[in-house]
Protein backbone atom coordinates (compact mmCIF):
# COMPACT_ATOMS: atom_id res chain seq x y z
CA UNK A 1 0.00 0.00 0.00
CA UNK A 2 1.30 3.44 -0.90
CA UNK A 3 1.64 5.44 2.32
CA UNK A 4 1.24 8.67 0.39
CA UNK A 5 -2.30 7.70 -0.57
CA UNK A 6 -3.37 7.24 3.06
CA UNK A 7 -5.66 9.86 4.62
CA UNK A 8 -5.90 10.32 8.37
CA UNK A 9 -9.43 9.79 9.66
CA UNK A 10 -10.88 12.86 11.42
CA UNK A 11 -14.43 11.59 11.82
CA UNK A 12 -16.37 8.34 11.75
CA UNK A 13 -19.65 7.40 10.07
CA UNK A 14 -22.08 5.35 12.17
CA UNK A 15 -23.77 3.07 9.63
CA UNK A 16 -25.53 0.80 12.13
CA UNK A 17 -29.00 2.06 11.21
CA UNK A 18 -28.38 3.46 7.72
CA UNK A 19 -29.63 0.29 6.03
CA UNK A 20 -33.10 0.64 7.58
CA UNK A 21 -34.47 3.83 5.91
CA UNK A 22 -38.00 2.45 5.53
CA UNK A 23 -38.46 1.98 9.29
CA UNK A 24 -36.39 4.82 10.68
CA UNK A 25 -39.41 6.88 11.79
CA UNK A 26 -41.12 3.97 13.62
CA UNK A 27 -37.73 3.17 15.19
CA UNK A 28 -37.37 6.81 16.26
CA UNK A 29 -40.77 6.75 17.99
CA UNK A 30 -40.04 3.39 19.63
CA UNK A 31 -36.66 4.47 20.98
CA UNK A 32 -38.00 7.80 22.23
CA UNK A 33 -40.67 5.92 24.20
CA UNK A 34 -38.16 3.38 25.54
CA UNK A 35 -35.73 6.14 26.53
CA UNK A 36 -38.45 8.13 28.30
CA UNK A 37 -39.61 5.02 30.19
CA UNK A 38 -35.98 4.35 31.18
CA UNK A 39 -35.49 7.87 32.51
CA UNK A 40 -38.88 7.88 34.29
CA UNK A 41 -38.53 4.43 35.84
CA UNK A 42 -35.00 4.90 37.13
CA UNK A 43 -35.77 8.46 38.18
CA UNK A 44 -38.71 7.28 40.28
CA UNK A 45 -36.56 4.67 42.02
CA UNK A 46 -33.94 7.33 42.81
CA UNK A 47 -36.67 9.66 44.11
CA UNK A 48 -38.16 6.90 46.28
CA UNK A 49 -34.79 6.02 47.82
CA UNK A 50 -33.91 9.67 48.50
CA UNK A 51 -37.27 10.58 50.06
CA UNK A 52 -38.09 7.35 51.97
CA UNK A 53 -35.93 6.99 55.09
CA UNK A 54 -36.74 3.27 55.32
CA UNK A 55 -34.90 2.76 52.03
CA UNK A 56 -31.75 4.62 53.05
CA UNK A 57 -29.75 1.45 53.71
CA UNK A 58 -26.69 -0.07 51.94
CA UNK A 59 -28.88 -2.36 49.82
CA UNK A 60 -30.83 0.56 48.41
CA UNK A 61 -27.77 2.79 48.04
CA UNK A 62 -26.47 0.09 45.69
CA UNK A 63 -29.82 0.03 43.87
CA UNK A 64 -29.69 3.84 43.52
CA UNK A 65 -26.28 3.54 41.84
CA UNK A 66 -27.66 0.87 39.49
CA UNK A 67 -30.46 3.30 38.54
CA UNK A 68 -27.88 6.04 37.90
CA UNK A 69 -25.97 3.69 35.59
CA UNK A 70 -29.20 2.76 33.81
CA UNK A 71 -29.81 6.47 33.16
CA UNK A 72 -26.26 7.31 32.07
CA UNK A 73 -25.59 4.25 29.89
CA UNK A 74 -28.36 4.76 27.28
CA UNK A 75 -27.78 8.52 27.48
CA UNK A 76 -24.31 7.91 26.01
CA UNK A 77 -25.76 6.40 22.82
CA UNK A 78 -29.51 6.98 22.39
CA UNK A 79 -29.52 10.79 21.74
CA UNK A 80 -26.99 10.38 18.92
CA UNK A 81 -28.90 7.39 17.57
CA UNK A 82 -32.15 9.39 17.53
CA UNK A 83 -30.41 12.21 15.62
CA UNK A 84 -29.07 9.72 13.08
CA UNK A 85 -32.57 8.33 12.53
CA UNK A 86 -33.92 11.79 11.65
CA UNK A 87 -31.05 13.10 9.52
CA UNK A 88 -28.87 11.90 6.69
CA UNK A 89 -25.72 12.99 8.55
CA UNK A 90 -24.48 9.96 10.51
CA UNK A 91 -21.03 11.34 11.22
CA UNK A 92 -19.38 11.65 14.62
CA UNK A 93 -16.09 13.44 15.25
CA UNK A 94 -12.96 11.54 16.22
CA UNK A 95 -13.06 13.08 19.72
CA UNK A 96 -16.81 12.52 19.97
CA UNK A 97 -16.37 8.85 19.10
CA UNK A 98 -13.59 8.50 21.68
CA UNK A 99 -15.73 10.13 24.39
CA UNK A 100 -18.76 8.00 23.54
CA UNK A 101 -16.68 4.82 23.69
CA UNK A 102 -15.01 5.91 26.93
CA UNK A 103 -18.23 6.61 28.81
CA UNK A 104 -20.05 3.58 27.41
CA UNK A 105 -17.26 1.15 28.39
CA UNK A 106 -16.80 2.91 31.75
CA UNK A 107 -20.48 2.69 32.65
CA UNK A 108 -20.78 -0.93 31.48
CA UNK A 109 -17.66 -1.87 33.45
CA UNK A 110 -18.95 -0.09 36.54
CA UNK A 111 -22.20 -2.05 36.28
CA UNK A 112 -20.27 -5.34 36.14
CA UNK A 113 -18.48 -4.45 39.39
CA UNK A 114 -21.65 -3.06 40.98
CA UNK A 115 -23.60 -6.27 40.34
CA UNK A 116 -20.79 -8.18 42.07
CA UNK A 117 -20.99 -5.84 45.08
CA UNK A 118 -24.78 -6.22 45.16
CA UNK A 119 -24.37 -10.01 45.14
CA UNK A 120 -21.91 -9.75 48.05
CA UNK A 121 -24.39 -7.52 49.91
CA UNK A 122 -27.14 -10.15 49.51
CA UNK A 123 -24.68 -12.88 50.57
CA UNK A 124 -23.93 -11.06 53.83
CA UNK A 125 -27.63 -10.29 54.43
CA UNK A 126 -28.77 -13.90 53.99
CA UNK A 127 -25.78 -15.87 55.26
CA UNK A 128 -24.91 -13.56 58.19
CA UNK A 129 -28.16 -11.69 59.01
CA UNK A 130 -27.19 -10.91 62.62
CA UNK A 131 -23.86 -9.41 61.57
CA UNK A 132 -25.13 -7.61 58.48
CA UNK A 133 -25.28 -4.14 60.04
CA UNK A 134 -21.73 -4.58 61.38
CA UNK A 135 -20.28 -5.76 58.06
CA UNK A 136 -22.19 -3.61 55.56
CA UNK A 137 -21.91 -0.26 57.27
CA UNK A 138 -22.59 2.97 55.39
CA UNK A 139 -18.85 3.70 55.34
CA UNK A 140 -18.11 0.26 53.88
CA UNK A 141 -20.89 0.75 51.34
CA UNK A 142 -19.44 4.12 50.22
CA UNK A 143 -15.98 2.56 49.92
CA UNK A 144 -17.31 -0.28 47.76
CA UNK A 145 -19.26 2.13 45.57
CA UNK A 146 -16.25 4.38 45.10
CA UNK A 147 -14.20 1.32 44.16
CA UNK A 148 -16.73 0.17 41.55
CA UNK A 149 -16.93 3.56 39.83
CA UNK A 150 -13.15 4.09 39.97
CA UNK A 151 -12.43 0.61 38.60
CA UNK A 152 -14.96 1.01 35.80
CA UNK A 153 -13.62 4.37 34.63
CA UNK A 154 -9.97 3.37 35.01
CA UNK A 155 -10.57 0.20 33.01
CA UNK A 156 -12.26 2.23 30.29
CA UNK A 157 -9.42 4.77 30.20
CA UNK A 158 -6.92 2.02 29.43
CA UNK A 159 -9.07 0.55 26.64
CA UNK A 160 -9.95 3.95 25.14
CA UNK A 161 -6.31 5.10 25.04
CA UNK A 162 -5.30 1.77 23.52
CA UNK A 163 -8.04 1.90 20.87
CA UNK A 164 -7.55 5.50 19.76
CA UNK A 165 -3.76 5.34 19.74
CA UNK A 166 -4.18 3.11 16.66
CA UNK A 167 -3.85 4.56 13.17
CA UNK A 168 -7.07 5.11 11.22
CA UNK A 169 -6.38 5.87 7.59
CA UNK A 170 -8.70 3.76 5.46
CA UNK A 171 -12.41 3.24 6.08
CA UNK A 172 -14.16 5.34 8.71
CA UNK A 173 -17.52 3.54 8.53
CA UNK A 174 -18.36 2.04 11.93
CA UNK A 175 -20.69 -0.94 11.51
CA UNK A 176 -22.71 -0.10 14.62
CA UNK A 177 -25.03 2.68 15.78
CA UNK A 178 -22.49 3.83 18.40
CA UNK A 179 -18.72 3.73 18.90
CA UNK A 180 -17.63 0.49 20.57
CA UNK A 181 -14.24 -1.19 20.82
CA UNK A 182 -14.69 -4.10 18.33
CA UNK A 183 -16.10 -2.10 15.35
CA UNK A 184 -13.65 0.81 15.87
CA UNK A 185 -10.58 -1.45 16.23
CA UNK A 186 -11.67 -3.26 13.05
CA UNK A 187 -11.15 -0.01 11.09
CA UNK A 188 -7.50 0.43 12.09
CA UNK A 189 -4.80 0.22 9.43
CA UNK A 190 -2.10 -0.53 12.02
CA UNK A 191 -1.47 -3.59 14.17
CA UNK A 192 -4.38 -4.18 16.56
CA UNK A 193 -2.67 -6.97 18.51
CA UNK A 194 -2.05 -4.94 21.71
CA UNK A 195 -5.54 -3.40 21.73
CA UNK A 196 -7.14 -6.82 21.28
CA UNK A 197 -4.91 -8.40 23.93
CA UNK A 198 -5.78 -5.63 26.42
CA UNK A 199 -9.48 -6.28 25.88
CA UNK A 200 -8.93 -10.01 26.24
CA UNK A 201 -6.62 -9.90 29.29
CA UNK A 202 -7.79 -6.88 31.31
CA UNK A 203 -11.42 -7.18 30.31
CA UNK A 204 -11.31 -10.93 30.88
CA UNK A 205 -9.72 -10.67 34.33
CA UNK A 206 -12.11 -7.94 35.50
CA UNK A 207 -15.20 -9.49 33.93
CA UNK A 208 -14.48 -13.05 35.02
CA UNK A 209 -13.44 -11.87 38.49
CA UNK A 210 -16.68 -9.93 39.00
CA UNK A 211 -18.72 -12.81 37.59
CA UNK A 212 -17.04 -15.31 39.94
CA UNK A 213 -17.78 -13.07 42.94
CA UNK A 214 -21.42 -12.95 41.85
CA UNK A 215 -21.57 -16.69 41.17
CA UNK A 216 -19.88 -17.75 44.42
CA UNK A 217 -22.08 -15.36 46.43
CA UNK A 218 -25.20 -16.98 44.97
CA UNK A 219 -23.89 -20.49 45.54
CA UNK A 220 -23.61 -19.67 49.25
CA UNK A 221 -26.96 -17.85 49.18
CA UNK A 222 -28.80 -20.81 47.62
CA UNK A 223 -27.05 -23.22 49.99
CA UNK A 224 -28.15 -21.15 53.00
CA UNK A 225 -31.74 -20.81 51.73
CA UNK A 226 -32.04 -24.57 51.22
CA UNK A 227 -31.07 -25.12 54.87
CA UNK A 228 -34.01 -23.01 56.08
CA UNK A 229 -36.69 -25.40 57.31
CA UNK A 230 -39.88 -23.38 56.89
CA UNK A 231 -41.29 -22.71 53.42
CA UNK A 232 -42.19 -19.16 54.46
CA UNK A 233 -38.62 -18.53 55.61
CA UNK A 234 -37.27 -19.79 52.28
CA UNK A 235 -39.70 -17.59 50.38
CA UNK A 236 -38.75 -14.46 52.34
CA UNK A 237 -35.04 -15.16 51.99
CA UNK A 238 -35.30 -15.76 48.25
CA UNK A 239 -37.48 -12.66 47.70
CA UNK A 240 -34.67 -10.43 49.03
CA UNK A 241 -32.36 -11.45 46.17
CA UNK A 242 -34.78 -12.47 43.38
CA UNK A 243 -34.81 -9.02 41.75
CA UNK A 244 -31.02 -8.77 41.71
CA UNK A 245 -30.73 -12.30 40.33
CA UNK A 246 -33.07 -11.43 37.45
CA UNK A 247 -31.02 -8.29 36.68
CA UNK A 248 -27.80 -10.35 36.74
CA UNK A 249 -29.23 -12.90 34.27
CA UNK A 250 -30.47 -10.10 32.02
CA UNK A 251 -27.17 -8.19 32.07
CA UNK A 252 -24.82 -11.12 31.63
CA UNK A 253 -27.08 -12.80 29.07
CA UNK A 254 -27.11 -9.80 26.72
CA UNK A 255 -23.42 -9.04 27.38
CA UNK A 256 -22.31 -12.58 26.55
CA UNK A 257 -24.30 -12.55 23.31
CA UNK A 258 -22.82 -9.13 22.46
CA UNK A 259 -19.13 -9.70 23.20
CA UNK A 260 -18.41 -13.37 23.93
CA UNK A 261 -19.68 -15.20 20.87
CA UNK A 262 -17.59 -17.34 18.53
CA UNK A 263 -16.59 -15.61 15.32
CA UNK A 264 -18.59 -17.01 12.42
CA UNK A 265 -18.84 -16.17 8.77
CA UNK A 266 -22.58 -16.73 9.09
CA UNK A 267 -23.14 -13.96 11.61
CA UNK A 268 -25.66 -11.27 10.73
CA UNK A 269 -24.82 -7.57 11.30
CA UNK A 270 -28.52 -6.92 11.80
CA UNK A 271 -28.67 -9.56 14.53
CA UNK A 272 -25.56 -8.10 16.18
CA UNK A 273 -27.16 -4.65 16.27
CA UNK A 274 -30.37 -6.08 17.71
CA UNK A 275 -28.45 -7.81 20.50
CA UNK A 276 -26.47 -4.64 21.27
CA UNK A 277 -29.77 -2.74 21.51
CA UNK A 278 -31.04 -5.30 24.02
CA UNK A 279 -27.89 -4.73 26.07
CA UNK A 280 -27.61 -0.95 25.76
CA UNK A 281 -31.23 0.22 25.45
CA UNK A 282 -33.76 -2.40 26.58
CA UNK A 283 -32.02 -3.71 29.72
CA UNK A 284 -31.79 -0.27 31.43
CA UNK A 285 -35.54 0.10 30.88
CA UNK A 286 -36.36 -3.34 32.34
CA UNK A 287 -34.23 -3.06 35.51
CA UNK A 288 -36.48 -0.57 37.37
CA UNK A 289 -39.55 -2.54 36.28
CA UNK A 290 -38.03 -5.72 37.74
CA UNK A 291 -37.18 -4.03 41.04
CA UNK A 292 -40.51 -2.21 41.34
CA UNK A 293 -42.49 -5.40 40.65
CA UNK A 294 -40.41 -7.78 42.80
CA UNK A 295 -39.62 -5.56 45.79
CA UNK A 296 -42.43 -4.79 48.23
CA UNK A 297 -40.57 -1.94 49.95
CA UNK A 298 -39.79 -0.23 46.63
CA UNK A 299 -43.43 -0.58 45.52
CA UNK A 300 -44.61 0.91 48.81
CA UNK A 301 -42.18 3.83 48.55
CA UNK A 302 -43.18 4.48 44.93
CA UNK A 303 -46.87 4.48 45.84
CA UNK A 304 -46.13 6.94 48.64
CA UNK A 305 -44.14 9.23 46.36
CA UNK A 306 -46.78 9.18 43.63
CA UNK A 307 -49.58 9.75 46.18
CA UNK A 308 -47.76 12.81 47.61
CA UNK A 309 -47.20 14.16 44.09
CA UNK A 310 -50.87 13.75 43.18
CA UNK A 311 -52.01 15.36 46.42
CA UNK A 312 -49.63 18.32 45.99
CA UNK A 313 -50.94 18.92 42.46
CA UNK A 314 -54.57 18.95 43.65
CA UNK A 315 -53.90 21.54 46.37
Amino acid sequence: MDVYNLTTVTQFILIGLSDLPEVRYPLFVAFVIIYQITLLGNGLILLAIVTEKKLQTPMYYLLANLSLLDIFCPSATVPKMLKNLLTEDHSISFVGCALQLYFLVALAGTEVFLLAVMAYDRYVAICFPLRYSLIMTKVRCVQLLFGTWAAGFLNSFVHTMSTFSLSFCNSNRVNQYYCDIPPVVALSCSSTYMAEMLVLVIGGICGVGAFLITLISYIYIVSTILKIRSAEGKRKAFSTCASHLLVVFLFYGTTIFTYIRPTSSQHSPGRDRLISMLYGVITPMLNPIIYSLRNTEVKGALRKVLHLRICSQRE
